[in-house]
C-alpha cells in the first residue's frame, strides 16, 4: 500500500514483500526502480528538485529510517517495519546466488569495488555478476557505460555514489537502462567490502544507527547528521500547527499515485 506523508509517497511494505516484487520484476523482465527514504534525504528533497522528482517517480519508496517511522506514526500512518537500504541490498544478492540471477555492480572506487567483490564471493560462491565498475567517470563517459550495463543482461543494477550524483545519473539515463530492477545503495558498496560496519541490531532497533555511523566517521558526518536532524525535529515540531514542508506543497495533485510510472 502507498501513502503520501508530508508530499512523499512511502510504500507500507514489509521486508519480505519488498522482496517479492523484486523477484516478480527480475523473473518477467519488467521494470521496477527503489529508492529507500531516511531523514536526511527527506530533509535534502525539500530544496533539491531532482532528488525529489527521483523519489516521487520510484516505483517503491521504502522507509529506511526510524525518524520517517517516528513521523508517519505521528500522522496515524502505520509503517510495518523499517525496510534498510543496505539490508534489502544484501537480501538481494543472497537471493541472486540462489537463483541465478546477475548484478551489476556500480560506484565507490576501484579499490572498494575489488574488496566488496572478493567478499561477495566468499560470501556467495554461486554468485556470478553481470558486471561492475567504479564510480569514477566522465559525464561522456556516461552513455558508454549505459550500453556496456545494457549488453551485460544485468538482472539487477546496484547504484553506489552519493547524492545527488546517483539522482542526476539515472534523470539522465533511466529510460535508457534496460535493467529489471535498479536500486541506489549510497555507501552500500562500501559496506559490502567493509570499510562501513553497521550498528548492531539493538543500536539499529533503537533508531540510533546515525549516531553510530557518526561515532565512526565524526568529522566527516558529524555535521551533515546534526543539520538534517535539527532540521526534521523542526519539520515535525510545526505539524500541529498545520504546517507543511515545501515539497508537500509542490507535489501534484495524482503525482502519488502515478509515482510508479517510469
Amino acid at each position: 500500500m502507498r501513502s503520501d506523508f508530508l508530499g512523499v509517497p512511502l510504500d507500507l511494505l514489509t521486508m519480505e514483500q519488498t522482496l517479492a516484487r523484486v523477484a516478480a520484476a527480475i523473473e518477467t523482465r519488467g521494470r521496477l526502480r527503489h529508492v529507500a527514504i531516511n531523514v536526511a534525504k527527506f530533509v535534502h528533497l525539500q530544496r533539491d528538485e531532482e532528488l525529489w522528482r527521483d523519489v516521487v517517480t520510484s516505483d517503491i519508496v521504502g522507509v529506511d529510517g526510524a525518524g520517517i517511522i517516528l513521523g508517519a506514526r505521528l500522522l496515524g500512518i502505520a509503517v510495518p517495519e523499517r525496510v534498510a537500504g543496505v539490508d534489502l541490498m544484501e537480501r538481494i544478492l543472497a537471493a541472486a546466488a540462489g537463483r541465478g540471477w546477475r548484478p551489476y555492480l556500480l560506484g565507490a572506487t576501484a579499490a572498494v569495488l575489488d574488496q566488496a567483490v572478493g567478499r561477495l564471493a566468499a560470501r556467495h560462491p554461486t554468485l556470478v555478476l553481470a558486471g561492475r565498475r567504479d564510480g569514477y567517470f566522465r559525464p561522456e563517459q556516461e552513455a558508454g557505460l549505459v550500453a556496456e550495463i545494457n549488453a551485460s543482461g544485468a538482472d539487477c543494477l546496484f547504484i553506489g555514489m552519493p547524492t545527488p550524483r546517483k539522482e542526476r545519473f539515472l534523470a539522465a539515463h533511466r529510460q535508457a537502462l534496460a535493467v529489471p530492477f535498479i536500486m541506489g545503495v549510497g555507501g552500500g558498496i562500501d559496506v559490502l567490502a567493509g570499510h562501513v560496519a553497521r550498528a548492531p541490531d539493538w543500536v539499529q532497533r533503537s533508531g540510533l544507527e546515525w549516531a553510530f555511523r557518526v561515532a565512526q566517521e565524526p568529522r566527516r558526518l558529524w555535521q551533515r547528521y546534526l543539520t538534517t536532524n535539527l532540521a526534521y525535529a523542526g519539520i515535525l515540531l510545526r505539524l500541529p500547527f498545520g504546517q507543511r514542508p515545501p515539497s508537500a506543497h509542490r507535489i501534484a495533485p495524482n503525482a502519488v499515485g502515478a509515482a510508479g510510472l517510469r
